[in-house]
């Protein structure tokens, strides 16, 4: 039996992910070793592996089939845009994609202004002022706080994601319209899906009867 091999976003999604699993009796006790230097980390009873990853480099992994499996937020499948199988909403990880920007940019967006929008997720704002508004925007990618960019007149309106908005209110901010729901998702390769079925889809039923 060959390993099947899980890839995770680091942090807080890591570790719910591993709650969750446990509850499924998948467990990694290697992992809950803090001060490990390891990169993997195997269930030899199981025959699992797993290895944290840096969020966008999820959906990479899983595309090439260096990981079977991957958990990752919806936002970072929707901005790396990889060949896979998204398979579950595990439900975990709750927030919005947003446009916001201060109130007087609402108008701007009402009548199809040629703006500037500044994110951390081009592809996502893209899509969605093209495809979805059928707006002209010059779109700026960041990488620190994007909230910064309409405070000091880089852009327009913001696209970023959205947990409870205290930083956006703080920062004379606001939510002005709602690109999409986002949430930690299930994905898999879709060779592994075709070789692994059976496996790979009893790990998805065990999670479902617990979701």
């Amino acid at each position: 039996m060959r390993y099947l091999t899980f890839a995770l976003g680091k942090g807080r999604l890591a570790s719910k992910t591993l709650e969750m699993f446990e509850k499924i009796g998948i467990t990694c006790e290697e992992m809950k070793d803090k001060g490990s230097r390891k990169l993997i980390f195997v269930n030899e009873e199981l025959k699992l592996k797993f290895f944290l990853s840096k969020g966008p480099d999820v959906p990479t992994y899983v595309e090439y089939g260096a990981a079977d499996i991957g958990i990752v937020g919806k936002d970072t499948i929707l901005e790396e845009g990889r060949r896979m199988y998204e398979v579950l909403d595990l439900g975990f990880g709750k927030c919005t994609m947003c446009v916001c920007g201060p109130e007087s940019a609402r108008e701007l967006l009402k009548h199809h202004e040629l703006i500037r929008v500044a994110t951390k997720y081009p592809n996502i704002a893209k899509d969605y002022f093209y495809n979805k508004k059928h707006q002209t925007v010059e779109i700026i990618k960041l990488n620190g706080s994007i909230e910064l960019a309409p405070i000091v007149g880089l852009s327009e309106v913001i696209v970023d994601i959205v947990e409870t908005g205290s930083t956006l209110k703080e920062n004379g901010l606001k939510v002005l319209e709602e690109v999409c729901p986002l949430s930690a998702r299930m994905v898999v390769n879709q060779v592994s899906m075709k070789m692994e079925n059976e496996r790979i889809s009893r790990i998805i039923q065990d999670l479902k009867s617990i979701l």
